[in-house]
């Protein structure tokens, strides 16, 4: 790790090991190449290391703790995106990937450096957690590290951690809900304040259809129900959306992927060391430390390649990466990850958690961005989608009407909203359709996409699968155009045709 601040002891030197693989992942997601993702990464490791020993010698406050402050990899992650930022401001805008540049000059962005009170829920909660409890928190949902991995690096009892994971994952939600109900609000947000709370904390109450619209079209709402909802594994996703901002799900399946290298290569070594007798010689033991050493460096290596490679199915095309949505779910999101056509070099995946779809490769090959829009009016429940053949539609066919809304247009691209009413209820749904001029879609956000030719596929989204009869269901999605960008026609839900207004 050339020109990277030197430890100043060996703990130190131990955390600069664990913290820069994930550094320079979220790195590579942010850049447009290798070299200028190690570039940012190391520009930004050294800023987040100098914010952490700073806030280390900071004088402790009259209540007896410390000024607040991030767990270690995500500051350094921060880091990652404020060095980022200042590369935009300072003309290096160019060696950004395109949708992080605009990103950074929306104002969803300046949500993560505005006013304290209106920053991300989740990144609020988190930063007011004592900091072991903090870190605990990330290491096992957003690093998906094993527990008795988070243990030894915390210094825990392996025998209690489970329990005081489950006891951090409520203070996390105690800190939520504080944070969301001492955020400027409309009065109609706070009336749903109360109701919001009581509904997210058990995982058989039923989303009353009041509180489901609500939450379609109220960002902050939604940002808090995901993280009041603890059930349902979408807790790595808000972490990972509300903490790091853009690309924070694509990181989330980095993570993931490393994680499992790490786990399925080291397993035979702790299963020699865990069953091993206590009692051999010392010979013996000092050669498999020594070997145990070796491994743990391979590991690593190994875990960071995975990290650094494309997602997509493998091939080394780069023009045919998939694109992908990578948005924040506005209401429990699932871990279940919807699968797509993998014949199709459109394929695009946006899923709660965790959900980075495939196409990390680069160039230009992602979309991610956490901020959730609007959602069916329904009660969330998970479910998976195959191909886009109407045999395995995730529920029977309903009777329907379409409209179609164009939002924008400029010279190559256009925004647009589809809206489906349906007389049935349904428990998850599928919408297809053809455009006439070679219309692509490149982004897709409360719904999972995939493309063959003009054919389009949109399948319902881990959290929002249900939906009422006489009910509604929406999604929009980014797109390209050339010559002529017509409405689509051939819309169907489920399998059936649907008539569009």
């Amino acid at each position: 790790m050339p020109d990277l601040p030197t430890p100043q002891d060996a703990a130190e030197a131990a955390l600069f090991s664990e913290c820069w693989d994930a550094v320079l992942s979220y790195a590579d997601l942010c850049t447009s190449g290798s070299l200028t993702a190690n570039q940012l990464a190391t520009e930004a490791f050294t800023l987040g290391m100098r914010e952490a020993r700073e806030s280390d010698f900071a004088p402790v406050r009259s209540s007896g703790r410390r000024a607040a402050r991030l767990p270690m990899i995500p500051l350094l992650l921060t880091a990652v995106r404020n060095t980022a930022a200042a590369w935009e401001a300072g003309g290096l805008g160019h060696k950004l990937d395109p949708d992080l540049r605009l990103w950074l000059n929306s104002d969803k962005a300046a949500r993560y450096t505005g006013p304290p009170l209106q920053r991300p829920v989740a990144l609020r909660g988190l930063r007011d957690m004592q900091e072991a409890d903090a870190s605990l928190l990330w290491l096992a949902e957003v690093e998906a590290l094993p527990l008795s991995a988070v243990a030894r690096r915390l210094g825990l009892d392996q025998t209690v951690v489970t329990q005081e994971l489950e006891q951090v994952r409520g203070l996390f939600r105690d800190r939520c809900h504080r944070a969301h109900l001492d955020t400027p609000m409309e009065a109609e947000c706070r009336s749903y304040a109360r109701l919001l709370d009581a509904v997210t904390r058990s995982s058989a109450a039923d989303t009353p259809d009041d509180l489901s619209r609500h939450l379609a079209t109220c960002v902050q709402c939604a940002e808090a129900a995901a993280c009041l909802r603890l059930h349902g594994g979408g807790l790595p996703a808000a972490l990972a959306g509300g903490v790091i901002g853009w690309g924070g799900l694509a990181y989330l399946e980095r993570r993931r992927r490393a994680a499992e290298v790490r786990l399925g290569a080291g397993r035979p070594a702790t299963a020699e060391i865990d069953g091993g007798d206590p009692k051999e010689s010392g010979g013996r033991g000092k050669v498999l430390r020594h070997g145990l050493l070796g491994a743990a460096v391979l590991i690593s290596l190994v875990a960071l390649g995975v990290s650094m490679m494309p997602m997509g199915g493998g091939s080394g095309d780069d023009t045919t990466s998939a694109s992908h949505d990578d948005r924040q779910p506005v209401a429990d999101p699932s871990v279940d990850v919807p699968s797509a056509d993998p014949t199709s070099p459109h394929t695009a995946s946006a899923s709660a958690a965790p959900s980075a779809s495939a196409g990390t490769g680069k160039p230009g090959h992602k979309n991610p961005d956490p901020e959730p829009q609007g959602t069916s009016s329904a009660t969330a429940s998970t479910g998976h989608h195959g191909d886009s053949s109407a045999s395995e539609s995730p529920s029977a066919p309903a009777s329907c009407q379409v409209s179609y809304d164009l939002v924008n247009q400029w010279t190559d691209g256009f925004q647009s909203t589809v809206t489906v009413t349906t007389t049935q209820a349904l428990t998850g749904w599928r919408v297809q359709w053809s455009f006439r001029d070679g219309q692509k879609v490149t982004q897709m956000w409360d719904a999972t996409v995939s493309q063959s030719g003009g054919r389009v596929t949109a399948d319902a989204a881990d959290y929002n699968q249900s939906v009422t009869a006489n009910g509604t269901l929406s999604f929009g999605f980014l797109g390209t155009w050339s010559g002529s960008n017509s409405a689509p026609y051939a819309f169907t839900l489920n399998g059936a045709s649907c008539s569009l207004n």
